[in-house]
């Protein structure tokens, strides 16, 4: 199966950021799983938003003790998972299995299918994750599995690449042209970060609350920028963010 966007050459927009509030996302409490998803997913469908550039699902998940999700398939994509709290056992098809914690980042590459499994590993507390869905430059390629952990002191006030084209600086290797950065700032700290021409960023505020070129944005906001060349952010309360780096949204048009 084709990966279902296409790319659009040679258009140039003006530049924008925009923001998307925590509470305007879709909202989905099942008991033993309370999500929160950016973009339309399963029940929550929003034709306004369906992706960012090739980033498609980014869903804020807390799952109650010892519950989970059983073996289900996936194919054709590049999947993400950034562990908050708790703890999380993985199985798959390739024959991984592990337990990943806070501070753990698990890339899954599903390429031509692979099928697995995620439960709570704990029977008392719960697990809070990130769940982030990228689609990737090309289908039909070889699934593939890789964790690492990244220390807050990795991250502490300055931009640490976790995941990338390319692996480099020890970040986990992604199958698209997308670099994700983490940082945990202290409070009232600033950075900066400059894009390149062409490209589109994508900012989700983990936890906290900072500002952004003078937007006020708290846990589980989001800014959307595009064809602006710097950006400033300063935390308010100690915060946690996640910057996407990715092809410019208006090249990518999923059909």
């Amino acid at each position: 199966m084709p990966i279902q966007f296409n790319i659009i050459e040679g258009q140039e927009r003006h530049t924008m950021i925009s923001l998307r509030k925590a509470q305007e996302r879709g909202h989905a409490n099942h008991g033993w799983l309370d999500s929160y998803h950016s973009f339309s997913f399963s029940s929550y469908q929003d034709p306004e938003h369906m992706h960012y550039s090739v980033l498609r699902v980014i869903n804020e998940d807390v799952i109650a003790p010892g519950m989970g999700f059983g073996m289900h398939p996936h194919r054709d994509m590049e999947i993400i998972t950034y562990m908050l709290k708790g703890e999380l056992r993985h199985e798959d098809s390739l024959g991984n299995g592990s337990v990943i914690r806070a501070g753990d980042v698990q890339r899954m590459s599903a390429g031509t299918g692979i099928v697995h499994s995620e439960f709570n590993a704990s029977d008392r507390s719960q697990a809070h994750l990130l769940q982030i869905w990228l689609l990737p430059e090309e289908g039909g390629i070889s699934p593939g599995y890789e964790e690492k952990h990244f220390a807050a002191e990795e991250k502490r006030d300055r931009w640490c690449l976790v995941a990338s084209r390319d692996g480099r600086e020890g970040s986990l290797r992604i199958h698209q042209d997308v670099a994700l950065y983490a940082t945990v700032l202290s409070e009232n700290q600033r950075i900066e970060y400059s894009m390149q021409r062409g490209r589109s960023v994508y900012l989700h505020v983990v936890r906290g609350s900072l500002i952004v070129d003078g937007l006020l944005l708290e846990a589980g906001d989001a800014a959307k920028v595009d064809a602006q060349q710097h950006i400033e952010i300063t935390a308010g309360e100690a915060a946690e963010v996640l910057l996407f780096d990715l092809p410019s949204h208006h090249s990518v048009n999923l059909v």
